[in-house]
């Protein structure tokens, strides 16, 4: 299924899933893999601990963020996918962030588990039929579909490159 097959778009996460072109999930998921969206390596690792503005995360920590966003929002996808009808809560992404210790890593090692996850998401993924994907359930921002969930995978690390890019990247001039 594709994008444009997310019927209706939630509210929220329409930010992340419209920032992908309309193609089959499974695609998106292979084609935007963290390796080629986070492909300038020698940008990221001398970025470091820098920040753009005081109490801003690093990129290793947006990295580990993307890490765990990943893994949330695929339980939340098998559960939905399984006919789980209990409403799930959002997390705090700060508080994980505060707790990850993500500057301890580097960024080849946070790519490398994040390449990782992926490869599971993708078997997961692979395992839902079309009517699975159209399988919905209850989180924090209200009803989504697993087919949404699967994109919102697909642009959450993109929305992250950009502002990488946007706001980190200057730092390095």
């Amino acid at each position: 299924m594709k994008r444009s097959d997310i019927d209706p778009m939630p509210a929220f996460f329409d930010r992340y899933i419209n920032l992908v072109e309309d193609v089959e999930l499974l695609e998106g998921l292979s084609t935007y893999a963290p390796a080629q969206v986070f492909a300038d390596t020698d940008a990221l690792t001398a970025l470091d601990e820098k920040i753009y503005a005081p109490g801003k995360w690093t990129v290793k920590d947006i990295l580990q963020h993307c890490i765990d966003n990943e893994r949330i929002m695929t339980y939340r996808a098998l559960r939905f996918a399984r006919h789980d009808q209990t409403p799930l809560p959002g997390y705090e992404e700060d508080f994980l962030a505060a707790h990850a210790r993500a500057n301890r890593r580097t960024v080849a090692d946070l790519l490398s588990e994040f390449t990782e996850v992926r490869t599971a998401t993708l078997s997961l993924f692979r395992s839902f039929d079309d009517a699975m994907l159209r399988q919905s359930g209850q989180s924090f921002k209200g009803s989504i579909s697993v087919l949404a969930l699967g994109f919102v995978l697909v642009g959450h690390p993109l929305h992250h490159r950009n502002i990488i890019r946007e706001r980190y990247y200057p730092l390095l001039a």
